[in-house]
C-alpha cells in the first residue's frame, strides 16, 4: 500500500486505486492515535461526509476504527457541507473532525480532511505526525475496529445533525429577512454537492426567488469537469442566469466550502475579484477593523483596500492549513485563496461558502448595486485587475525535471515586465513592476501543474501566462 501524504488540504486519491477501505482504516487509525497523544481523544471526533460515490459508506468505516480506539465518533445523520461539519465541533466541543470528501476534485476521487478542535484545517505540524502514525500502523498491519452497531449501544458512536447548530450561528452573523424581502432572483448550482437546497431555505419566506439547478445527488458531475466553481465549470449557470433572466448567480462546489459568482450580465467573477469584493463588503458595509489574510495567488487587491482603510495584509503559502493557523494568530477579519474559499470572523477559521454567498448578497442589497456595478465600485477604488490561469495535468515523476527547469530559468522580464524579485515559498512566483505577478505551481490535491497571473493591463494577461507557460515547458493556452 502507498504511503499516505496530505497535501494543501487533506489526502486525496482515486476510488479503488489508492482510495480504498483499508486505506482510509490506516487514515484513521493514525488520527486517532494522534488524538489521543493530544488529549483530545476523550473529546469526541466529528465524521462527516459528502455525496461523492459511497462517502456515508467510508464515513462509517471512520466511526468503526474511532469506537475501536475509544474514541467517540459523533457521525452526522445526512451528507452536509464542510463549514456546517466544522462549525458543529464547537457546540461539541469535539477534539476535532474527519470529513470523507474530495472538495472539488473529478469524480474518480474521494478524499479524507482533518479538522482541528478550532473548527479549522489542522496544521501542518499536526498532519506531519499524523502521516508518521499513519505509516507506523500501515507496517503493523493494525486497526483497531467496533462494528457499528455494537459502537452505538455502548455510546462511542452518536449520530446527530450539525445543521441545527449552524443555522443559529448563521442568524448571529447576518439577518436573512433583508434578503428574502428584496425581490432578487437568485440562481444557485450547488453543482450536484451538499451545497443543494440551502440558498433556498435561507432565503425563503419573501419576494426573492431561487432557481436551483444541479440540485440532486450525482457523484458523476455531468456537464462539468469537477465540482470546482471556476469558469469553465459554470456554463450552465451563466446560461441560466442570462436566460431568466437573474439578477446574481450562487455556485458552490462539491462540500459547499468555496463559492462562486456570476454577474447579472452572465459573465464569471473570478475569485480575486470576489475576495475584493468580500473585503470591500466587510470594511466599508460592516465597518469591520483588522487584518485580511491571503495566500499568495490570491489578488494583490487586498494589499491597495488594506492601505485605503488602514488594516495590515498577511500573505500565506496556498491552502488553509496555513491560512487558518494565520488568521487565528493575527484576529483577521477574513482570510481567503484564489480557489474560492473564504473565512470570516466571529465564525469559524474556515472556508464557508454559504456564507459568502450571503455576504455578497447583502452587500448588493445594502448598495443597491448588481454585481458588475459592484465591482467598478471596487475597481474605482483599486484599479481594474486582471486574472486568468492555466490548468495542465502532469505525471508526478515528471514533476521533478519540470521544477529543477523553472529553477535554472531566471528570467530579467516577463512579456515587457520587468521581473523585480523571484519568490519560491509555495511554487516560483515572478513578482513584476507595477504589482503584477505571475506564479508556477504544482497542485498539493491533483497531478497538476498551474499558471497564475494577475495583472493590471488588460492586454498582457495572455502573454503572460504564456510566458510562463513556456517557463513550465507546458503548453501554452491558445
Amino acid at each position: 500500500m502507498k504511503r499516505i501524504v496530505f497535501g494543501t488540504d487533506g489526502w486525496r486519491a482515486g476510488i479503488a486505486e489508492d482510495y480504498t477501505f483499508e486505506a482510509v482504516r490506516y487514515c484513521t487509525q493514525g488520527t486517532a492515535e494522534q488524538m489521543l497523544a493530544e488529549g483530545l481523544g476523550e473529546r469526541g471526533v466529528v465524521v462527516g461526509y459528502d455525496m461523492r460515490f459511497r462517502s456515508e459508506d467510508f464515513a462509517r468505516a471512520v466511526a468503526e476504527v474511532l469506537a475501536g480506539n475509544g474514541v467517540r465518533a459523533w457521525v452526522a445523520t445526512a451528507p452536509a457541507p464542510t463549514p456546517v461539519l466544522s462549525y458543529s465541533i464547537l457546540p461539541l466541543k469535539a477534539g476535532g473532525g474527519i470529513w470523507i470528501t474530495a472538495s472539488h476534485n473529478p469524480p474518480t476521487d474521494n478524499g479524507f480532511k482533518l479538522r482541528s478542535a478550532y473548527a479549522g484545517a489542522a496544521a501542518p505540524e499536526t498532519l506531519a505526525k499524523v502521516e508518521a502514525l499513519i505509516a507506523a500502523a500501515q507496517d503493523r498491519g493494525d486497526v483497531r475496529t467496533m462494528d457499528y452497531d455494537r459502537g452505538v449501544k455502548e455510546g462511542l458512536i452518536v449520530e446527530f445533525d450539525p445543521t441545527v447548530g449552524y443555522m443559529e450561528q448563521l442568524a448571529r452573523l447576518i439577518d436573512t429577512k433583508p434578503l428574502a424581502d428584496a425581490g432578487l432572483r437568485v440562481v444557485a448550482d450547488p453543482m450536484w454537492g451538499v451545497g443543494m437546497g440551502w440558498f433556498g431555505r435561507l432565503l425563503s419566506g419573501g419576494t426573492t426567488m431561487v432557481r436551483e439547478i444541479h440540485g440532486e445527488r450525482n457523484p458523476l458531475f455531468p456537464r462539468m469537469e469537477r465540482p470546482e466553481p471556476i469558469d469553465d465549470n459554470l456554463q450552465d449557470l451563466l446560461h441560466e442566469v442570462r436566460m431568466w433572466p437573474g439578477d446574481v448567480g450562487l455556485a458552490t462546489d462539491g462540500d459547499a466550502d468555496r463559492i462562486g459568482l456570476v454577474s447579472e450580465q452572465g459573465r464569471f467573477i473570478n475569485q480575486l475579484e470576489v475576495y475584493a469584493l468580500l473585503a470591500y463588503y466587510l470594511l466599508e458595509v460592516r465597518g469591520w477593523r483588522g487584518p485580511l489574510v491571503k495566500t499568495l495567488s490570491t489578488t494583490s487587491m487586498a494589499f491597495k483596500l488594506g492601505k485605503l482603510y488602514d488594516v495590515p495584509v498577511y500573505e500565506t503559502s496556498v491552502g488553509f492549513k496555513y491560512v487558518a493557523p494565520e488568521f487565528l494568530r493575527t484576529n483577521a477579519i477574513m482570510g481567503g485563496e484564489e480557489s474560492g474559499g473564504f473565512a470570516f470572523a466571529n465564525h469559524i477559521p474556515e472556508r464557508d461558502g454559504i456564507l459568502a454567498g450571503l455576504f455578497l448578497l447583502d452587500l448588493m442589497v445594502k448598495q443597491h448595486k448588481t454585481p458588475s456595478q459592484l465591482l467598478d465600485t471596487v475597481f474605482g477604488l483599486v484599479g481594474a485587475h486582471y486574472y486568468d490561469r492555466i490548468d495542465r495535468q502532469l505525471d508526478p515523476a515528471d514533476k521533478p525535471a519540470v521544477v529543477a527547469r523553472v529553477k535554472a530559468a531566471k528570467p530579467t522580464t516577463l512579456a515587457g515586465l520587468k521581473v523585480e524579485r523571484i519568490e519560491t515559498t509555495d511554487g516560483f512566483r515572478y513578482l513584476l513592476e507595477g504589482g503584477d505577478w505571475v506564479l508556477i505551481r504544482f497542485s498539493g490535491t491533483e497531478a497538476v501543474i498551474r499558471v497564475y497571473c494577475e495583472t493590471t493591463r488588460k492586454d498582457k494577461v495572455q502573454d503572460l501566462l504564456n510566458e510562463g507557460a513556456r517557463l513550465a515547458g507546458i503548453e501554452p493556452q491558445s
